[in-house]
């Protein structure tokens, strides 16, 4: 009878600690602002001619003149052409609400894989919101470089007299500002990377986790054997999943990186908890500039394939956006996904949450506390706030990558896409995705315990 009782003592909180994870709590639309997809600006005025434009690598002929290829979404028109003249502001891919009531935040690499972003250029933006106008307003922007030579390879622009950085060196995906300049991580590698307030590289981290090195395909530090005979380079982590979301302590003094994907152990087999793959959160100590060696499992939830940003809510608690890899509304499903067609969604959006988390000093190395979520698909709209994306009441964010959350005050987030210039349609079938940011009452989740 006593191990009858344990038993069902065990299963009586395995049922709540599942409840608790999967509850969802109301969201509100307080505001919306957009950015127009096809927002270009000049390159620097001292930036080699090759950066003067972009996106002439993301096909084989880089000859063709600007506007010439045609960007698609798979079978979807996205309206717009490559090459740009200029430097696309677009991808943003983290965020941070400074004191004064603006943001930080970034463009990721460019174009999506190190091949094609040669010549996209890497940036850092601050930015402010008409509200009432629904505009993004980019106060400044600055473009990294590397002059001091702290990149630890060859970058793209190694022979130039102004060494910018490009989409081809890292790919950058979330930002924390400091004093002195900017945290950021990146997938390439994944670095750990500092810049200065001049977006010059001050220092370049490569990640460790339980005193081994994780590399991606893309670290350029790997290099294949001379022999095809011989074994390949080691790397653990899969193409596109390194440091997708940096958070970092309320008083500076540690980061905490979180991966995209799950590290692979080999075998055929991932990091899992409870049989749903799990991403590492690191630990690094700002002061000593090195990882502390401490880490926690993010395990996804069953419909999540992976992370977005994260941001800490307080000294234990922080929000993680979790996505799947759909676009696109249901009511504009394809009816035979084997079949897609122009005019439809092959895979709409299922799986679009903020989750709040708790982790802390009592559970290193085992997985975060899920508190419960935030569905970015069914956001209440009942006084028509919404410039785009509000359908009877209710906006939707049906876009395949969400990257931005951060708390704005006690009771609203802000949240926004990464719209993948010129390849991401969800808004609509035949037209690229602007850059939406949102303002989110969600006082119940932010209290939640």
């Amino acid at each position: 009878m006593k191990k009858l009782l344990l038993a069902t003592v065990s299963l009586t909180l395995l049922t709540s600690f599942a409840m608790a994870e999967e509850k969802a709590f109301p969201a509100k639309l307080s505001a919306q602002a957009v950015l127009p997809a096809n927002t270009v600006i000049d390159a620097p005025a001292d930036a080699p001619d090759a950066l003067k434009s972009a996106a002439k690598f993301t096909t084989p002929d880089r000859k063709r003149a600007t506007g010439a290829v045609p960007g698609m979404d798979g079978i979807h028109p996205t309206g717009l052409s490559m090459p740009f003249k200029g430097q696309a502001v677009q991808g943003f891919s983290g965020i941070k609400t400074m004191k004064d009531g603006s943001f930080w935040s970034l463009s990721d690499n460019g174009f999506g894989t190190k091949l094609n972003s040669v010549d996209a250029m890497l940036m850092l933006h601050h930015l402010t919101f008409d509200w009432t106008g629904g505009k993004v307003e980019r106060q400044e922007t600055i473009f990294l470089s590397d002059p001091n030579r702290i990149a630890p390879f060859p970058i793209a622009m190694e022979g130039a007299e102004k060494r910018y950085l490009t989409g081809s060196d890292f790919d950058l995906e979330s930002i924390q500002p400091t004093d002195d300049g900017f945290w950021l991580g990146e997938e390439f590698g994944p670095y750990l990377l500092k810049v200065n307030r001049k977006g010059e590289l001050m220092a370049a981290y490569p990640t460790m986790v339980d005193g081994k090195p994780v590399m991606s395909p893309d670290n350029a530090m790997l290099t294949l054997p001379s022999d095809p005979s011989k074994p390949l380079p080691p790397y653990n982590l899969r193409r596109s999943n390194g440091f997708e979301g940096l958070a970092m302590s309320k008083d500076g003094s540690r980061l905490y990186a979180l991966l995209e994907g799950p590290l692979y152990l080999g075998d055929g087999k991932f990091e899992q908890v409870d049989g749903q793959n799990a991403l590492r959160v690191i630990e690094f100590d700002t002061a000593a500039k090195a990882w502390t060696g401490r880490s926690w499992f993010y395990p996804l939830s069953a419909g999540g394939t992976n992370i977005g940003d994260f941001n800490m809510i307080d000294d234990t608690t922080a929000m993680v956006i979790e996505r799947d890899g759909g676009e696109g509304t249901a009511d504009k499903a394809c009816a035979d996904p084997a079949r897609p067609q122009a005019d439809c969604f092959e895979k709409p959006a299922r799986h679009k949450r903020i989750y709040k988390i708790e982790f802390s000093d009592a559970n290193v190395g085992k997985p975060v506390r899920k508190i419960g979520y935030i569905d970015l698909m069914n956001i209440a709209d009942p006084d028509g706030k919404a410039k785009q994306g509000s359908v009877n009441g209710v906006y939707t964010m049906p876009f395949v990558t969400i990257e931005n959350v951060d708390v704005v005050d006690a009771t609203h987030i802000i949240v926004g896409n990464d719209n993948n210039l010129p390849f991401s349609v969800g808004r609509r079938v035949d037209a690229n995705d602007d850059n939406e940011f949102v303002i989110l009452d969600v006082a119940d989740f932010l209290t939640a315990k």
